[in-house]
């Protein structure tokens, strides 16, 4: 296999069918040796990180694909820690796309003169440009189509597929007891411009909480497969 990237918690290798493999890795990001998923450089290593949040990639990639949704996902191995994936590109240098259930975060930090901390939202989707530098900018639907960066198609159907991907996370949280707040996710489009899932669905890039108090990444990925 070919290495073709390496990331802060996973590497990318190309393989012989075209598709990708992704080594899932026990770094973390965060700072001064404390694990925090809004850092955005390796702070820790923490043993088993990798194999949680493959498993949980795997378990919803699967209900995902089922849903008839399209994401990248192919299959996962477990025993080594890789998930084989097909190729997409990514929309511009890097986008991210958030699903808010509930007004908190930097959501509340914006809107806190409109809205109660902790208030219910209707799956309200927003979108950012991945630019450490720049602090993530809030980039509109209007935005991206006049940057050239997607189409109002593609934007229509990440925001469709966002929520229903959404509700699909929130669903098996509730099962578990918890409830999601938010989360976040990342597209990419295949070779005829049509938009699929990408990366991971892991702890670390949702927000949830059980009995009103928020539940850290590990300790989420402890109980959502106790």
């Amino acid at each position: 296999m070919e290495l073709i990237y390496t990331g802060k918690t996973k590497n990318v290798y190309a393989l012989d069918n075209g598709n990708y493999l992704l080594k899932f890795k026990d770094d973390c990001t965060g700072k001064d040796g404390v694990f925090d998923p809004g850092e955005n450089s390796v702070g820790l290593t923490i043993e088993g990180v990798g194999d949680v949040n493959l498993r949980m990639s795997m378990y919803f990639f699967e209900k995902i694909n089922a849903a008839g949704i399209r994401t990248h996902y192919v299959s996962a191995d477990l025993q080594n820690t890789t998930m084989e994936v097909l190729p997409a590109k990514v929309f511009g240098k890097g986008l991210e796309v958030i699903c808010r259930l509930r007004a908190v975060g930097s959501f509340f930090r914006r809107y806190g003169e409109y809205i109660a901390e902790g208030a219910p939202l209707p799956s309200y989707v927003e979108t950012t440009f991945k630019n450490d530098e720049k602090g993530d900018p809030l980039v509109t639907e209007d935005g991206l189509i006049a940057l050239g960066v997607m189409t109002a198609q593609q934007y229509d159907d990440i925001r469709d597929m966002t929520r229903r991907i959404t509700a699909i996370v929130a669903d098996e949280m509730q099962k578990r007891g918890l409830e999601l707040y938010d989360i976040k996710f990342e597209y990419g489009y295949d070779a005829a411009g049509k938009v699929m899932l990408i990366d991971e669905i892991a702890s670390g890039n949702m927000r949830v909480y059980k009995d009103g108090k928020y539940v850290d990444p590990m300790t989420l990925s402890a109980l959502f497969f106790a």
